[in-house]
Formats: structure tokens, sequence, C-alpha cells
């Protein structure tokens, strides 16, 4: 525990008329900075922001106590806000005392995960690169990032960054993944900066075998506010066009995101103490927010597996990696319930045809569902196989498992067996098997009640010597 108490001023700062901090003495400095602010930018520290805001705007010298969090500590800390004396507009503010407690570690890896899940809701870009951060598979739906989609699309296995110009770095790949974690990005094509986020995949105390590249933009698209009525007639190259995918789903994702990721904030309390009962209605909207989100994207999906002249992009790929990146990423919620996810082995491979984005979207609906309906402190597992000329990628379950009737009826458009509050569209497994089926595969389920699920995913199979 750090303490710093004086009866005289331990650090000064200064904040102008737009409530900015123009200059400030460390602690208060480094507190700014990592609660996600820059010198000058606007105050960044929740509960001091606060304080500037009401001596400004009413011109009062006010003294409080505030309490931050940070990565790593609980701060407390005195305040002193007063007008400034000068012909300025903003405030002096004075540091009187500063208290700085560590947080537990499994407090800090909590903190980690969450601003993980919320910059995955506010990412405009996701990629799946392997070991050496070469790009496997991506996905993006923003306008301004059409020239990057397009020049990854014809330079799959190269690394990330050969894509994009990071800021104040001249030197290019390899680089360690930390340092490049958090980095500020300029692409072509694009007005806005980025902010990239590397989220390491690996068993614990392990060598991380490949990597999510979320890129989150440090400001919204001009014109991504407008309303549905002025979306723009955008046409498929078939001259058809997707009323969801093309027209609804661009318009309403960036402010979802931005709403559950505002929500995600409060509730984790990473802009500072609240209170039981507030932290429980941000929860609420972070789950309405994510359950819109989620049927957006379900229902894009659906307008694209219903297409006529729907196919997909197969090629060869690792089962075993797709499985093991698809358990990285739902890691997070698995930990929440305290459910153990048993991905194949490093040393495991089952090589297929398929589409490696696609086989990520249905391995992911069936991990994520084994997560959802499993009880807590139970497994999950996820085995690999062949089967004649078929590669097998089984996810089994705990949970309350289905009758004979539920196993057909689960794959139905909009099924969802009677469950309610759970989040789902019904249209996952729907979906799901539509792709598997498009990839010359199928998607089957063994269960009975009481016995868990086991959903079978079903790949054209390759031999390793070819």
């Amino acid at each position: 525990m750090t303490v710093l108490e004086a009866s005289a001023t331990l650090a000064r700062a200064v904040s102008d008329e737009a409530d900015c901090l123009v200059s400030a003495d460390e602690p208060l400095a480094g507190l700014q900075l990592q609660c996600g602010g820059e010198i000058p930018g606007t105050v960044a520290i929740p509960a001091l922001l606060e304080i500037v805001r009401k001596s400004r705007r009413y011109q009062l010298k006010l003294a409080r106590t505030i309490n931050a969090q940070t990565d790593a500590e609980r701060v407390t800390a005195r305040i002193e806000v007063a007008p400034r004396s000068d012909d300025e507009l903003g405030c002096e503010i004075r540091l009187l005392s500063w208290s700085a407690d560590p947080l537990p570690p499994e407090a800090a890896a909590r903190t980690s995960e969450s601003r993980e899940e919320i910059d995955r809701q506010v990412a405009e870009f996701s990629a799946m690169l392997d070991g050496n951060q070469s790009v496997l598979t991506f996905e993006t739906a923003a306008p301004d990032l059409a020239n990057l989609a397009e020049a990854m699309r014809g330079g799959t296995g190269q690394a990330w960054t050969d894509f994009v110009e990071i800021a104040g770095m001249s030197h290019r790949q390899p680089m360690h993944w930390r340092l490049l974690d958090g980095a500020q990005v300029v692409i072509a094509g694009s007005q806005r900066t980025w902010r990239a986020v590397l989220v390491p995949l690996a068993r614990p105390r392990a060598e991380p075998t490949g990597f999510e590249l979320l890129l989150v933009p440090n400001e919204p698209l001009a014109g991504q506010t407008a309303s549905l009525e002025t979306a723009p007639e955008r046409e498929r190259a078939d001259g058809m066009r997707g009323l969801v995918g093309d027209d609804i789903a661009p318009v309403l994702k960036q402010p979802l995101a931005r709403i559950i990721a505002n929500a995600e904030t409060i509730r984790t309390r990473l802009a500072g103490p609240l209170a039981d009962e507030y932290a429980e209605y941000a929860a609420e909207i972070a789950t309405a927010g994510k359950h819109l989100l989620g049927l957006l994207d379900d229902l894009a999906d659906l307008e694209v597996v219903e297409a006529d002249d729907f196919t997909v992009e197969a090629d060869l790929i690792d089962l075993a990696e797709v499985a093991r990146q698809s358990a990285g990423i739902l890691g997070v919620r698995a930990k929440e319930k305290s459910i153990y996810v048993d991905a194949p082995k490093m040393d495991e491979s089952l090589w297929a045809r398929a589409e490696f984005r696609r086989a990520m979207q249905i391995l992911l609906n069936l991990i994520g569902n084994a997560i959802r309906y499993s009880p807590e402190g139970s497994e999950v597992w996820v085995r690999l196989e062949t089967a004649g000329t078929m590669a097998r990628a089984t996810v089994a379950d705990q949970g309350p498992g289905l009758s004979e009737e539920d196993c057909e009826a689960v794959f139905e458009k909009f099924e969802r067996l009677g469950r309610s509050g759970d989040g789902g569209s019904g249209l996952g497994l729907y979906i799901s098997r539509k792709l598997a089926r498009a990839m010359n595969g199928d998607l089957k389920v063994e269960s009975a009640p009481g016995q868990g699920a086991r959903f079978v995913l079903e790949l054209p199979y390759v031999s390793s010597n070819g």
C-alpha cells in the first residue's frame, strides 16, 4: 500500500474551459494515463471529471475524496478544485492526499479480461492470427477498411503489420506481441486512427499458439449515426440487396456496440467505484445490447446462407487449430462459470477441406452453447476423430441434454425449445448446419435427457499425405 499525505499540496494539475487536463504532476499524470487519457486531453478519471465540471460550471471551490481503479491499483485521493484566478475559464487542481492499494492478482486478471471483452464489442475489425502473427482469417464491415480487407484477402499468410502503419514504429516484423498490443495504427483509406489489441490464445503458462487481433477505432465513422431511412441503397454483386446485412446492420451495430461497451465499463467498475444496484442496471443494459447485437449478426448470416448463390471458399484447414482458437476466444465466458474447456492438445492435428472462418463460426457456436447450458464447475470437451471420408469435431457438455424429439427440432429456424431469457435467437444451430452442409459436411447431435449433449461437426477429411 502506497500512502502520501501532507498538509501541503502533493501535486498540481490544470484544466481548461473544455475540461481537458492541460498539465499535471505525478501521481495525477500517471493516473490520467492509466485511465486511458492523455495530457493534454479530457480528464479521464471519472470522479475527478465530475468535480472539475461542477467547479467550472458553478465557479465554486470544491474539495472531495475520490476513488479510481487502474489495472493494478485501487486509488483513494483527496482533491481540491477551484476556478482559475487568471483570465482562463478552467480550474486549478490540488492533490492533498493519496492512497494506493494493489489489486489482488485475481482481481487484476478479471479487470484485464473485462477490458478485452469491451474491446471486442467496439472493435470494427477482427482477425485470427497464427503464432507468428500471420493472418489466417479476418472479418470487418467498416466501409473505410475496404482497402485493408482487399489487401488482406490477397495476402493471407502474411504478418498483419504488413498491411498497416504502426504509429511511431519503423521496425517491422518480427516484433513481440506485447510491443504491438495497444499500439496506434494508421490504415490506408481510413481517416480514423485505430488502436490494435492482441489477445494471446494459449494454455496457462504456455507460449501463445495464435492471437485474436482487434482494431478499435478512436472515433466513430462520420455518418454512421444516420437513420435507417437514409441508409444507402447498396447492391450485392448479383444485383440483389440484403435488408439486414446491407442496410440495417451497418447502421445499428456501431452505436449498439458502444452502448454495450459503456455499460460494461460501468458494470465492471473500470470507471470507478459504483453502488451494487447501479452495476446491476448496467449489466442489464449490456445483456440487452448483446442480445440485439447477436440478433443482428444472426439475421445477417441468415440472409447469406439462404441466398440461392451462397457458396464457401473451401481450403485446407487444421480442424484442431480451429478448435483450439475457438476455445481460447471463449475462455473468459467459461471462466465466469468456472467451466473447463478441454480443447485438442497442441500436438493434435486433423486436416479437413473447409473455409477456416466458417468452421470457426460453427465451433464458436457449439462451444458457446455448451458453456451457456452447462452447470457451473462442469467441463466441456472437444474431441477429434476421423470417420471414413469425414473429419469430425465433437463438442460434448454436461448439461441437461435433449430428448429424441428435440435432437432434430434444435436445428430448425428460430427454435429455442421453450427457453427464455438466455439471449439466444434460435438461429445459431440452423445457420451452423447450413454452413456445414455448404462445405460438403454436416452437423449432428447425439443426446438424451440428463446425459448432456454431443454436437458433431463433420467436414471432408484430407489425409496428411494429401
